[in-house]
């Protein structure tokens, strides 16, 4: 059990967490990408058009900069997860029961961190956070009303009421 002054020191400290795990996350995934689409930093490189690699590498990529960025956060990383299920299941479980047998690994990790992603939020530090304003009552990064709001570049209009 961890003690009370603990757990909310912890507490304060999540949506700025949140938000590393999930430029991380996306900037992994974004990188994956870039290597099917442009055969950089690794060629891995799909032929344009390719049916599913191309494909793929394309939603790797563009979703990874939106949930690095934190734009669209919720929409990419449903998106994102939904392709690592797909991919999951449609390339690597044929080959062998367990993710340990069959490299599909990266893709259960991928899938389960972007849907955490969809339920979590994008954290205090994304362009969602500052783009909309929030319900009464709650705050960046989570709907407990527990965190203070990101403030971010002076402006007073987004401080917290």
């Amino acid at each position: 059990m961890t003690p009370p002054n603990l757990e909310a020191r912890l507490n304060t400290y999540s949506p700025t967490v949140l938000s590393i795990f999930r430029i991380v996350v996306g900037l992994l995934f974004a990188i994956h990408g870039a290597a099917t689409l442009f055969g950089w930093p690794v060629d891995m490189k799909a032929p344009v058009g390719a049916w599913p690699g191309w494909w793929s590498g394309l939603i790797e990529f563009v979703t990874g900069l939106l949930v690095l960025v934190g734009l669209f956060t919720r929409p990419a990383a449903f998106l994102a997860s939904g392709t690592m299920a797909v991919a999951y299941f449609w390339m690597h479980q044929p080959k062998a029961l367990w993710p340990i047998q069959n490299n599909g690994e990266p893709a259960v990790l991928f899938c389960f961190a972007f849907f955490l992603l969809v339920f979590l939020g994008p954290g205090a530090y994304a362009i969602d956070t500052r783009r909309r304003p929030l319900a009464a009552g709650t705050t960046a990064g989570t709907t407990r009303g527990r965190f203070t709001r990101w403030r971010g570049f002076g402006n007073r209009r987004f401080a917290r009421r």
